[in-house]
């Protein structure tokens, strides 16, 4: 049982680009923000090496130190910055309540999720080694690392087949590792994959081992489930593209979510189905999942909070 109680007039739970351009924003709006970090603070982008494709850094970042920067922006403007995670809520009525660490309740008169998603991974000890290091599970993040090179992505669903054939425009090869002797994807993209000549499907096939020299990935050992036969492929980049996990799960029963646990938000703004509770980047987006895309729907969630909390507070009675 929760043992503390206190009142915050803006929660941010989750702190990747979204939560921090929130807190931003909320801060300059004087909605005097708390984030709760998650278990990791900065999101994903503190588990990769050089982003390239966010606006204002023209010779590149690496995501750590980005992460940074927009946590010190944040801190500066005002926002209460704590290391925590949610841990249950309920949304009956207002204020919401949040339950922190299992010990302590919040109760908010707004709140802002960005909790982000999480990628779903094979589980090799070699692919969390060179994770950033050859290992990626963004081709659009990515691809431009491997102009030229030869790469293996894995995955047989609409998501795969599509980021096969935005690397077969950067990769001068690209093996498709697909499990079964099948695609789960649709027709159409299937058909654009077996279009692009220099995409070679590996059916039936499984992924055993990511190769590498200890700093960066070297190829990649593969088997056929069908003759239990193992290939090594020369490859410098490896690519996961067998889905995300947004992370949700403590909101089900409480918002509206699609059949994947994305939380499903009001056309052209951020609101949830409950009333003062917000959503923003990834825990609401399985399109685009970039960063830049995360910052601006934290943006639209800051806003959309100082606009829910000032229409209250001139509500007009007869």
């Amino acid at each position: 049982m929760s043992q503390e109680t206190e009142h915050i007039k803006c929660l941010i739970i989750g702190s990747g680009p979204a939560g921090y351009t929130a807190a931003i924003y909320a801060s300059r709006a004087d909605l005097k923000p708390v984030m709760y970090t998650g278990l990791l603070a900065g999101g994903q982008l503190t588990q990769t090496t050089e982003v390239e494709n966010f606006p204002g850094y023209p010779e590149g970042i690496m995501g750590p130190e980005m992460m940074e920067d927009l946590r010190k922006q944040a801190e500066r403007l005002g926002t209460e910055i704590r290391f925590g995670y949610a841990s249950s809520v309920d949304f009956t009525s207002l204020p919401h309540k949040v339950v922190i660490d299992d010990v302590k309740t919040i109760t908010a008169d707004t709140v802002i999720i960005a909790t982000g998603a999480s990628a779903k991974w094979l589980g090799l000890d070699s692919e969390q080694k060179y994770s950033g290091f050859g290992v990626s599970a963004c081709a659009v993040c990515d691809g431009f690392f491997f102009k030229g090179q030869d790469v293996a992505i894995v995955g047989a669903g609409d998501t795969a087949a599509e980021e096969a054939t935005y690397l077969a425009k950067l990769a001068r090869k690209v093996y498709m590792i697909v499990r079964r002797d099948e695609f789960r994807a649709s027709k159409a993209m299937v058909h654009r994959v077996l279009n692009t000549p220099n995409i070679e499907i590996l059916y039936n096939t499984e992924t055993k081992e990511i190769l590498g020299d200890g700093q960066s990935v070297t190829g990649v050992r593969v088997t056929n489930n069908q003759t239990n036969t193992d290939t090594d492929l020369d490859v410098t980049g490896f690519f996961v593209a067998i889905g995300h996990h947004p992370n949700t799960d403590i909101f089900k029963g409480w918002l509206n979510m699609d059949e994947t646990g994305y939380i499903i938000t009001r056309p052209g703004s951020t609101e949830t189905n409950v009333e003062g509770v917000f959503c923003c980047g990834d825990a609401q987006d399985h399109i685009y999942r970039q960063a830049v895309t995360a910052a601006g729907t934290g943006c639209m969630a800051a806003i959309d909070a100082e606009r829910y909390l000032a229409a209250k507070e001139h509500v007009v009675t007869a």
